[in-house]
């Protein structure tokens, strides 16, 4: 009998255990779960279908026209999934993503400095809010930004991509640093 492939989190070695700059932190976050959800079905509707189907601690977060991402830290439950497919049916569509994206927290005073130097989006709390979330570029890679704090965001990319996005985030770190940040 053969052995299965183990599931590994992409950013499990030494070198990503975290980074605590002065006014900076990033973190990988646990590999959860991350569902994407398309349709036309608003925001509060969707929250209670995810509360019944077991996803309650979830968060929601806008992904463009009719589209959202459901991201949480506990891992995704089939039945669970289930649930909430058959809730949707007829207005909206849900696809796991849990193994295809990964998260990273960025918190810190520095925080929106560090940002700042990988993108374009105004990440001022006055016109990006907590619970705010944007789909956009940081250097090469694309990435959803989530404030989930006064001084706290979440990224999300592509698994393949997130060992070059904390390397570009520590690089970041480092010289948001020099620059006195």
């Amino acid at each position: 009998m053969r052995d299965l492939p183990q599931h590994k989190p992409v950013l499990a070695g030494t070198r990503y255990t975290g980074i605590s700059e002065a006014g900076i932190r990033l973190e990988a976050l646990p590999e959860g779960h991350l569902l994407h959800v398309l349709g036309a079905i608003e925001p509060s509707a969707l929250a209670a279908e995810l509360a019944k189907a077991g996803f309650a601690k979830s968060s929601i977060r806008k992904a463009g026209f009719r589209q959202w991402f459901v991201a949480g830290d506990e891992r995704l439950v089939p039945a669970s999934l289930d649930a909430l497919a058959a809730a949707l049916a007829g207005k909206a569509y849900v696809m796991d993503q849990s193994h295809g994206r990964v998260r990273i927290g960025v918190s810190g005073r520095s925080s929106r400095v560090l940002l700042s130097k990988g993108t374009a989006v105004d990440l001022d709390p006055s016109v990006f809010p907590e619970g705010h979330s944007a789909m956009t570029m940081v250097g090469h890679l694309s990435v959803q930004i989530v404030r989930t704090g006064d001084d706290s965001f979440e990224l999300t990319v592509l698994r393949s991509f997130a060992e070059s996005l904390w390397d570009d985030l520590a690089h970041m770190a480092a010289s948001a640093e020099k620059d006195g940040a």
